[in-house]
């Protein structure tokens, strides 16, 4: 559709003329101030208001300009070089970015397509779901509902919206969501069509227009110092400066009218004028420019980032669409928010929001940054409930995932602070931990979280289990440990903790597979670890590795072996793992039953990651079950190993977050729980 054009274009008002200039200077060469002057813009007297009343209703009102081809360095160049008035100093202008993040569910070509979907939508690809510049591509109006469809949901207001293009990829993009544009204007590449129908569209009282121009992209391919692009862009910003004039008379006319006015470009371009499907900063970068302060654009007045961290920093793309729509009092309630930019008007400035999956896969992490106004509290949701309230200048939030089966996961995650809304899209190729028990050990009497097994003294007269203060753990998960003291026995000099699986996983036929992992601190001098050594863990009788069941001990160099027997012969880990006297370590034992192997695992903040392992036979794996006793703590499973051997020095053995899983964890995972500083239970279902 080509609609005749206007005849009696109102020409640009004082006020409006910096602003015309600045879009015509903006591709005034590059960062370097080389730039070619355009041609001129001559000014015009302000129009006075007119005698007709103004056609539809006052109030707010929203134009979103989109130039492509118009970069944020030119632009800033031109200001910066002082080839516009001084009075363009007033023009809130900062850099953005686009494409989504690299490497995440988010990133997106930095092309026509995803663009102009983000521009709509406020959501990188997840949502939009648009991947390319071919005209078989639609946003998705299920899960990327447009601006207009969000201002029609005010049906209280009466919103009439309209988009009028230039770009003939564009109206294709809209087609799967119906019903939200009063007008939609075609203008298949014509620009004098985009100024017409949109000079049109604003006297006819439209309250939400999206005008885009396509003649400076077009010129681009010669050169951003090329006479045709110096001339597409001075055609543009004449353009724009009529429809900011129409604005201005309408205001002149009615002072109730209050005008949101948004200048941006889909995409940035590189050196030469040209887009590629490499993501580098010049591609990535574009620009915000409004008529209006906004608290949370950073960076005003900034140069064009010379990195993606820096430009990072920045407001994004995705920004524009809730700024326009709370202008509009459109915008979605927090527990409604899908949108994954913010609008700038909030005295927070949520950004950087980013969802990564945990190293084992069994939960998500959220991380973000804030700046502006830092004095409530900050809130997370997921879908649309919330699940937790952190204090304020919070920046991190782990979220577990509960899932009853395997598969993949998706979700959508909103932080909430200062009256700043944003979203993340995440999901998660979850696998379920098989945690079969867990006893945090953070207070006594000491309880499975699954509530599947028991830990208790060995002897009800000999409770030598305590609580210390100084657990592994960084804040805010510090708290508790275990210290079992085996020199607290009784007359018959029993001692130590026992563990009682109501499934024991050593011996169950349907467990595959077991890993026992636990965080473990000797004292200050590993002075357990001499004679016949220490039994750490066990469920048989340790006067000889070579007895029925398994076995942790400690010797001599604050050494851990990893044992099993069967009576009359063993499979044993020695000679490859040791601790450092009075620090935490991570240790875990893995049992392979059906691959008939043991792997054993310290993770020591000195020492490093140490692993070995051992094949076991088929007579070892009958035998793991040990004395059927259950798994002792600082003894073996009669209770009386240091009665027995009394040159074995009785002592304090430290325990943390005493975990059984019924499979193999791997390197990986292990590697995970040692260095997130969490618990388990922050981490697992």
């Amino acid at each position: 559709m080509r609609p005749n054009p206007l005849t009696n274009a109102a020409p640009l008002t004082r006020w409006l003329l910096p602003l015309a200039i600045s879009a015509a200077l903006a591709a005034c060469g590059g960062g370097g101030g080389g730039g070619v002057a355009f041609p001129p813009i001559s000014g015009t007297p302000t129009p006075p208001p007119s005698s007709t009343p103004n056609e539809g209703k006052s109030g707010p009102k929203a134009l979103i300009v989109e130039i492509d081809g118009l970069t944020h360095a030119v632009l800033r160049d031109a200001i910066a070089q002082k080839k516009v008035p001084a009075a363009l100093q007033s023009l809130q202008l900062a850099p953005a970015w686009t494409g989504g993040t690299d490497g995440a569910l988010s990133e997106q070509p930095a092309t026509d397509g995803p663009g102009w979907a983000t521009l709509l939508t406020g959501t990188w690809v997840p949502r939009h779901a648009v991947r390319a510049d071919t005209a078989d591509q639609r946003i998705d109006a299920k899960l990327a509902p447009s601006v207009f469809a969000f201002a029609k949901q005010k049906k209280d207001a009466g919103y009439l919206t309209a988009s009028v293009t230039a770009n003939a990829l564009y109206p294709n993009l809209l087609l799967a969501e119906t019903g939200t544009l009063d007008t939609a204007v075609d203008c298949a590449g014509a620009d004098a069509c985009v100024t017409a129908n949109t000079t049109r569209l604003i006297g006819a009282g439209y309250d939400l227009l999206v005008a885009q121009y396509s003649a400076p992209a077009a010129a681009a391919a010669n050169g951003l110092r090329s006479d045709s692009y110096q001339r597409a862009v001075s055609d543009t910003a004449t353009a724009v400066g009529q429809l900011l004039a129409r604005i201005a008379q309408r205001t002149a006319n009615d002072a109730k009218e209050d005008w949101l006015v948004i200048l941006t470009t889909g995409h940035g371009l590189d050196a030469f004028g040209g887009v590629t499907s490499l993501k580098d900063v010049d591609n990535k970068t574009v620009f915000i420019a409004s008529n209006k302060t906004l608290p949370a654009l950073p960076a005003v007045g900034a140069t064009s980032p010379a990195d993606d961290t820096a430009l990072r920093q920045s407001a994004a793309a995705t920004d524009i669409a809730p700024t326009v729509l709370r202008h509009l009092g459109a915008l979605p309630a927090t527990a409604a928010y899908n949108l994954n930019g913010q609008a700038l008007q909030a005295t927070t400035a949520v950004q950087q929001l980013a969802a990564r999956t945990s190293a084992d896969r069994s939960s998500i992490e959220l991380s973000w940054t804030l700046a502006g106004d830092l004095g409530g509290p900050v809130q997370v949701l997921r879908d649309g409930k919330p699940i937790a309230t952190l204090p304020a200048g919070a920046t991190r939030y782990t979220d577990p995932v509960k899932a009853a089966t395997d598969g993949l996961y998706a979700f959508q995650y909103t932080v909430a602070a200062g009256g700043a809304n944003v979203s993340v899209s995440a999901q998660i190729a979850y696998v379920k931990v098989g945690l079969v028990n867990l006893f945090p050990l953070d207070a006594l009497p000491a309880l499975d979280l699954n509530a599947t097994a028991t830990l208790v003294p060995m002897a009800a007269d000999a409770d030598g289990g305590s609580l210390v203060a100084d657990d592994n753990f960084l804040p805010p998960y510090r708290v508790q440990a275990l210290r079992v003291d085996s020199r607290i026995k009784n007359a018959s000099g029993m001692a130590g903790y026992k563990l009682l699986q109501t499934r024991d996983v050593t011996t169950s036929p349907a467990v595959a597979a077991f890993t026992f992992g636990f965080w473990l601190r000797t004292d200050a001098t590993c002075s357990q670890g001499v004679s016949n050594g220490a039994s750490v863990i066990a469920n048989k009788n340790y006067d000889t590795g070579d007895n029925a069941g398994l076995a942790l001990g400690l010797f001599s160099n604050c050494e851990l072996r990893f044992n099993t027997g069967t009576g009359s012969g063993r499979g044993e880990i020695k000679g490859k793992h040791f601790l450092s006297a009075g620090r935490w370590a991570y240790v875990a034992m893995v049992v392979d039953k059906a691959g008939k192997n043991m792997s054993g695992y310290v993770f020591d903040p000195v020492k490093g990651t140490q692993t070995g392992s051992v094949a076991l036979s088929n007579a070892l794996v009958a035998a793991l079950g040990g004395l059927g006793k259950g798994i002792a703590l600082n003894e073996d499973a009669t209770g009386l190993y240091y009665q027995r051997w009394s040159a074995s020095p009785r002592g304090a053995m430290d325990f943390n977050d005493f975990a059984i899983w019924n499979r193999a964890l791997t390197a990986e995972e292990l590697t995970a729980i040692y260095t997130s500083g969490q618990p388990l239970s922050a981490l697992a279902p």
